[in-house]
């Protein structure tokens, strides 16, 4: 039987002129050039074709003449060394395209072949490290789905590089959020050390020298008495949306967080007494506080109560669940177009804190009770020994608060005309 006859020796210069089939290329293992027939000519595609557990794969790796005979064998080699590290091709190169969808993630009883994966070290890291050392972990697991898995799902993440980590930086600071781009850099390195203690990666590919979304200027928006004047008169023409006018006057009113209304139960509302209690579990410090309320803020509380429908939540969510905050800060962003109209610039709800706090400081309102309406940890000692609730003081804070906002809601309205 006459022996086998050796492939020929691929040559560059006659890549162009090879029949339709595959062609192997002897010099390089897996490598192979496929030449099909097309209404114009020919394609010619280079393939890597390896054996991955006991299974045969082809990868499609370039086009000839775009990647020329050198650039194919030296990306063969390069697959080659990727599957004598232990890690499928399949796995180490990006996908041509963003899904659209967020996909599913992986519980962290996924199959031993996905122990390297991405989705594997973002759903150890979740479960291991943010739910167990943070508060409220929902805030950056949103972002590791939204901006990590939806990037690099199914890649193996021992194969990211830095060039990659770069790259995902600058399309989220290309799009006009350079706060969330250093938001991401900073979980991307607190992910990757966390793979290196897990032995899910070696080394890690953040190697960032400065904040990919520079320097972060702290916000000074404040609204005006003008601005105030115009939303006090008529808040839902504002906002279309009751519940959403009720919320913005509340917060206006006591000067507390969007996520500690989001989260309070109306057990924690005491309309005999006029005081909310916040406990611990929802300040941000985990230092929960006693707000006073005034008449009015009662009457928005009481608004709210009729709104929620017997939810054991203020502000209740489609699920029987509380409202997620980020839902009022959407619901506000809709509506900035309603308070433009009305000559009021756009504002977020953090900057009703700033507004009662600056508005507490023209009322000559003593610092630290400001600070303390606010919930605002007081440095030095009397941070650690002065545990005196100081109710009385901060009511009084914030009924001169409301005092000076209702002057200005009733305040005669100037038209052209007067």
């Amino acid at each position: 039987m006459p022996a086998q006859q050796a492939a020929p020796r691929m040559v560059a210069t006659k890549l162009a002129t090879l029949p339709l089939g595959d062609h192997t290329d002897p010099a390089t293992p897996g490598l192979q050039l496929r030449v099909r027939a097309k209404r114009d000519g020919a394609s010619r595609t280079w393939l890597f074709r390896y054996r991955w557990r006991g299974e045969w794969v082809r990868l499609a790796i370039g086009h000839f003449p775009g990647m020329s005979l050198a650039e194919a064998r030296e990306r063969a080699i390069e697959m080659r060394k990727t599957m004598d590290d232990g890690i499928d091709p399949r796995r180490a190169r990006p996908r041509r395209r963003e899904r659209q969808a967020l996909p599913a993630l992986p519980s962290s009883a996924s199959s031993p072949d996905d122990k390297h994966s991405v989705d594997f070290l973002v759903v150890e890291f979740i479960e291991r490290y943010l739910r167990p050392t943070r508060k409220r972990p929902e805030y950056a697991e949103g972002i590791l789905k939204r901006e990590v898995i939806q990037k690099w799902h199914g890649r193996d993440a021992r194969t990211i590089d830095p060039g990659e980590v770069i790259d995902l930086l600058d399309a989220i600071v290309g799009r006009g959020s350079p706060v969330m781009a250093n938001r991401t850099a900073a979980l991307l390195g607190q992910l990757f050390k966390f793979g290196i203690h897990r032995h899910i990666v070696k080394t890690t590919p953040v190697q960032l020298l400065m904040r990919p979304g520079g320097k972060e200027k702290p916000r000074e928006r404040v609204l005006s008495d003008d601005e105030l004047e115009a939303f006090l008169r008529d808040p839902d023409s504002c906002t279309r949306y009751p519940k959403l006018a009720r919320a913005i006057t509340v917060l206006l009113l006591t000067g507390q967080r969007r996520g500690e209304l989001a989260r309070a139960k109306w057990s924690e509302i005491n309309f005999d007494e006029k005081t909310w209690v916040i406990p611990d579990a929802n300040a941000k410090a985990g230092r929960g506080h006693v707000v006073p309320l005034t008449d009015w803020a009662v009457e928005e509380f009481a608004v709210l109560k009729r709104l929620s429908r017997g939810s054991r939540w203020v502000l209740p969510g489609r699920t029987g669940d509380h409202i997620d905050p980020m839902c009022l800060s959407r619901g506000l962003a809709r509506c900035l177009p309603r308070f433009k109209a009305r000559r009021i610039d756009a504002f977020t709800l953090h900057d009703l804190r700033r507004t009662v706090r600056t508005g507490l400081a023209a009322l000559k309102i003593e610092p630290h009770i400001a600070e303390r309406v606010l919930n605002h940890i007081q440095p030095g000692v009397a941070g650690v020994y002065d545990r005196h609730a100081y109710l009385a003081e901060k009511r009084e804070a914030l009924e001169r608060w409301a005092a000076h906002l209702e002057s200005l809601r009733a305040a005669p309205e100037i038209t052209e005309e007067t």
